[in-house]
């Protein structure tokens, strides 16, 4: 056996040794240094840099104090020794106590020694009680790509021009003013996707983004708008409290539902949870959209029976949608007390024009309790429906089998419709 045979882990190609790299945390690949020669100092050429709990030994026994001692020690290391590019830096505490308050300048120092490497990727994820502000240095890196901020606080200097390379953009629990955010937006022509959840700052969202794809926002808000958004295919939204009182303030649109879909005109999945189906329903409904939503294919609502309007925007949707092909429907937990007496509708008489079909190929519908509006629904659908081929339910739990019985009986309109029955994994 030659040396070359007996040493095969020194032969790989640096594409292999790269790509077993990027699998292992960083104290991980560290430790491969002590393989080979050739193996030496390839961990400090990585692309991706990750530092999380793997990256200290005894996370979770230790002292808070020498945990964070330990971790802010590693980072700098790392850092000190790395040659090359860094594509991406993610910090991820994650509730691990490794950073606390008295570590914010280490976050600036590591930021400002980031900028210097043209760093593409920044993932922030720490927990402070206290907002982490973002240094100034930060808004002057068009390197970006992708930033991930979580507990911070964004103040942009008035000299911010926008991040022009910036595709995805994550904020959760961040506090920003709302003339500085709309200019985040409004200034990074090429973001994709934009995610945030339980910000502070601001409770009217208006969004100017050419080039936006992906949206999900999660939190209390009063008001959203879109403008210059046409690329915009998937929205998720989950309104976690709406008044009564917004339902007068409609910004000089009679529907919120007409304004709201006014600047998406190749949505294809729309996921609305909680109250913003209430927000959307403020106003004046329409039977049918003016422009129909002729891309949507994938739309899955959170729909209170006992609401009239509710059910009226669900029915205007399906109605405009002539190309969707799923339809999930959930009742929030919330409503079930309220469900105990429903209301009773005539599906046909709010349908409009019941001999119109709907188009939808596979249904979901959780958590029912198997009352009257809500197996009605279900006969309706089932009887619109020419083309159906899946309907799935997923009962709460503890409702009586008879509900099975009863979604077995239901006339289809479609000979190929499979009903499923699924009971819930806790039941």
């Amino acid at each position: 056996m030659t040396d070359a045979d007996s040493d095969r882990i020194s032969c790989l190609p640096d594409l292999i040794i790269n790509q077993i790299l990027s699998h292992l945390s960083i104290k991980e690949a560290v430790r491969t240094s002590v393989l080979s020669s050739m193996w030496r100092n390839k961990w400090s050429t990585q692309l991706d840099l990750v530092f999380d709990r793997r990256c200290v030994s005894g996370a979770t026994s230790q002292d808070p104090s020498v945990i964070e001692n330990k971790f802010l020690r590693i980072v700098d290391h790392v850092l000190l020794l790395h040659s090359g590019p860094i594509n991406k830096f993610e910090v991820s505490d994650s509730g691990c106590d490794l950073i606390g308050v008295n570590s914010m300048a280490d976050i600036d120092r590591w930021i400002r020694h980031l900028i210097g490497r043209s760093i593409k990727e920044l993932v922030l994820d720490i927990w402070f009680e206290q907002r982490y502000k973002i240094p100034w240095c930060l808004f002057s890196c068009q390197s970006l790509c992708r930033l991930n901020l979580y507990c911070c606080w964004l103040k942009p200097p008035t000299t911010f021009e926008g991040f022009r390379n910036l595709k995805s953009l994550e904020l959760e629990r961040v506090t920003v003013a709302q003339d500085a955010f709309e200019h985040l937006i409004s200034s990074s022509p090429l973001l994709e996707k934009l995610i945030l959840t339980d910000f502070h700052g601001f409770t009217h969202i208006n969004i100017h983004a050419p080039n936006l794809k992906y949206i999900q926002i999660t939190g209390k808000f009063e008001d959203i708008s879109f403008d210059n958004t046409s690329q915009l295919a998937t929205v998720y939204f989950d309104l976690k409290f709406y008044s009564e009182n917004n339902q007068s303030r409609l910004h000089g649109c009679s529907s919120n539902l007409l304004k709201f879909l006014d600047h998406l005109p190749h949505i294809k999945r729309l996921l609305i949870i909680t109250y913003f189906l209430k927000y959307l329903a403020a106003g004046d409904v329409p039977v049918e959209l003016p422009r129909p939503c002729i891309d949507l294919r994938s739309l899955c609502l959170f729909i209170n029976f006992n609401d009239l309007k509710q059910i009226s925007v669900a029915l205007c949707l399906l109605k405009s949608s002539p190309k969707l092909r799923k339809f999930g429907m959930f009742v929030p937990l919330e409503e079930q007390t309220s469900l105990l007496t429903p209301a009773s509708y005539c599906w046909e008489e709010l349908f409009s024009e019941p001999d119109t079909p709907l188009l939808v190929r596979h249904l979901a519908i959780e958590d029912i309790s198997g009352t009257k509006s809500e197996l009605d629904f279900i006969r309706f659908l089932l009887l619109y429906s020419p083309v159906l081929e899946k309907l799935i339910v997923k009962p709460i739990v503890n409702v009586k089998p008879k509900l099975m019985i009863e979604l077995i009986r239901f006339r289809r309109a479609s000979a190929q419709a499979e009903v499923i029955y699924r009971v819930n994994d806790s039941s």
